[in-house]
């Protein structure tokens, strides 16, 4: 609190608020600096995954996307729209059943999220996905 010194002993019910906009202005500089450092892209080269392989159940439901975009199950071959029947068909209509995905190593990255969100859409949500074991 600021006392007035020139007419006597009287409060000033002012509040000072030069030191609050000192610190507002040092902590948008902070930000200003540090927010482009959030968001900069850096290009990631992924390994080759080591892990030991999981336990996997006796017989295991196979989803495969191929080079040429194509769906299989198991052994044959089935359309986009027909991925949820085909999986209720194959597991009873168990959704807890975990499905095994194996796609080529060439598939685009974006077919394969479109393959993960038929699954998610389809109630599958517990999805492996299948590699090659390599050396550690």
């Amino acid at each position: 609190m600021a006392l007035r010194l020139d007419d006597g002993d009287t409060e000033l019910s002012e509040i000072n608020v030069t030191p609050f906009i000192d610190v507002m202005l040092v902590l948008l500089i902070v930000f200003m600096i540090a927010a482009p450092l959030s968001t900069v892209d850096v290009p990631v080269n992924l390994p080759a995954s080591s892990a030991p392989p999981g336990d996997r159940p006796d017989d295991p439901l196979w989803l495969t996307l191929s080079v040429d975009g194509r769906l299989l199950l198991d052994d044959r071959t089935i359309e986009r729209n027909a991925l949820a029947a085909a999986l209720d068909g194959q597991t009873a209509g168990k959704r807890d059943t975990p499905v095994y995905l194996r796609a080529d190593s060439s598939v685009d990255y974006a077919a394969l999220m479109k393959l993960l969100d038929l699954l998610r859409g389809a109630g599958y949500l517990k999805v492996a996905l299948v590699g090659l074991e390599t050396a550690p």
